[in-house]
């Protein structure tokens, strides 16, 4: 049985899907219990709303789970939004919404999530990072700090979570047609944002869900640690350079 944080929308939908197809028992989860119904419905699976920001609703979700439903045997975290600002523009505030948003909630994933999938014989976990992590973009001071963070998180953590039989691994992808991207960006600035990408397009939903598919997976069984990039070919493009990529590049 697979868990999927974040599962209400764009990768985190397709990555349910992607799961159901691939045969596997499927716990959407997300914050809006519309959202984590319609997903559930969609792949035979079952719905649950939480919070995973905080500690003491991922405790509840993991036992809701292990009594309701099963043991897990995987999980997949997409949970995430980007604070956009200039380092003079962001507030206190903002800066620590922006780590809670992305690298809070995974140490409780990791931590009460990777226990009971140790448990339960082993099993994989997978978290979606992002390029602005791996490279230094304009307006993504705290996103991309908090992603590259959560690259760094999910590499210590595999070292610690091996021994129990957990992978824990990562994909990083660029400018992706998810939903909340559809709605604010124009065609104008898809064609402008296509034109940094060597693969000429970005990405969509399922593409990102193919590849955390592959690592959720035994075709990758032995591949811990890692983060994968799935972003056209733009990261190679712009390591070490400071870009100012349309607000709209995020994951």
């Amino acid at each position: 049985m697979w868990i999927v944080l974040g599962a209400g929308n764009g990768i985190g939908r397709q990555t349910s899907h992607a799961l159901s197809q691939a045969g596997a028992a499927v716990v959407c989860v997300d914050v809006d219990p519309t959202r984590a119904e319609t997903v559930a419905s969609e792949v035979d699976g079952t719905a649950m709303v939480a919070d995973v920001t905080r500690r003491a609703a991922v405790e509840a979700l993991f036992a809701d789970i292990s009594a309701k439903v099963g043991p897990p045997r995987g999980l997949v975290d997409i949970v995430g939004m980007p604070v956009i600002g200039h380092l003079d523009e962001l507030a206190d505030e903002q800066w620590a919404r922006q780590f809670e948003l992305v690298l809070g909630h995974s140490f409780l994933a990791l931590q009460i999530g990777g226990r009971e999938i140790a448990r339960s014989g082993g099993g994989s976990m997978v978290f979606v990072g992002s390029n602005s992590g791996l490279a230094h973009m304009a307006g993504m001071l705290a996103y991309g700090t908090a992603k590259a963070a959560l690259h760094h998180l999910v590499g210590s953590a595999a070292r610690d979570l091996a021994p129990s039989g957990v992978r824990v691994n990562a994909v990083a992808p660029g400018l992706t047609r998810t939903p909340r991207l559809e709605a604010g960006l124009d065609d104008g600035a898809w064609r402008r944002a296509a034109q940094h990408i060597p693969r000429g397009s970005a990405a969509t939903p399922d593409e990102i869900a193919s590849v955390i598919l592959f690592l959720a997976g035994d075709l990758s069984s032995y591949v811990t640690g890692h983060v994968l990039v799935a972003d056209g070919g733009r990261v190679g493009t712009i390591a070490g350079s400071v870009t100012s990529p349309p607000q709209g590049s995020v994951t």
